[in-house]
């Protein structure tokens, strides 16, 4: 089964093209002209086992505000449109992942409806270039345009590096568990019949 999404996306503030496969081998080419950004990216196709590609041309000569978010917008289409109708899907996901000091839980369900709950405080302002502030604001953007619940919290840490990326790699694993298909789900997981 294909299960791909591919978008291009042009405002005055960005340009991105994405194409997201979550059949994929966590193949990734990402080029977001924030290299941390860049690295969390990679992070989330290696431990996802989704092949990403992302290239975003933004006002960085503003801040990353504009790149983060509107990543987070497309990505979270190319998610909703790659899981398609969601029929024989797992739905939930959910990853407990440790990174030296950080400790960090991520829960997710594919339910339609758009829902972010982000408990972490970093403790730096900047980790290179990128302003921490903007995790919340990308996986808000995800949550609201994949319509998916999303839950974060950091159980433990205190290096704001570390923090970061076990966030976007437990995101991977759950999600990754989210969008397994499973033999014994004919149709959808709901009671209601769709999702």
């Amino acid at each position: 089964m294909d299960r791909t999404a591919e978008i291009k996306r042009v405002t005055k503030e960005t340009d991105i093209y994405m194409k997201l496969n979550l059949n994929g081998e966590g193949k990734s080419c990402i080029n977001t002209g924030i290299g941390f950004f860049d690295h969390m990216l990679e992070g989330f196709s290696k431990h996802g086992f989704f092949d990403l590609e992302v290239k975003i041309k933004g006002d960085l000569e503003v801040d990353g505000h504009h790149t983060v978010e509107d990543a987070g917008i497309v990505l979270g289409t190319v998610i909703k449109e790659a899981v398609g109708d969601k029929k024989g899907i797992k739905r939930y996901g959910y990853f407990v992942l440790p990174m030296d000091d950080a400790l960090a839980l991520c829960a997710v369900d594919l339910c339609g409806r758009p829902y972010l709950q982000f408990d972490c405080d970093f403790p730096n302002d900047l980790v290179g270039s990128f302003d921490t502030s903007l995790v919340k604001e990308f996986f808000y953007a995800v949550s609201y345009n994949a319509a998916m619940n999303i839950h974060i919290k950091m159980l433990s840490g205190d290096n704001s590096h570390h923090m970061i990326e076990a966030i976007f790699k437990a995101f991977a694993k759950a999600l990754d568990m989210a969008v397994s298909m499973d033999e014994r789900i004919k149709d959808v997981l709901s009671t209601k019949g769709s999702l």
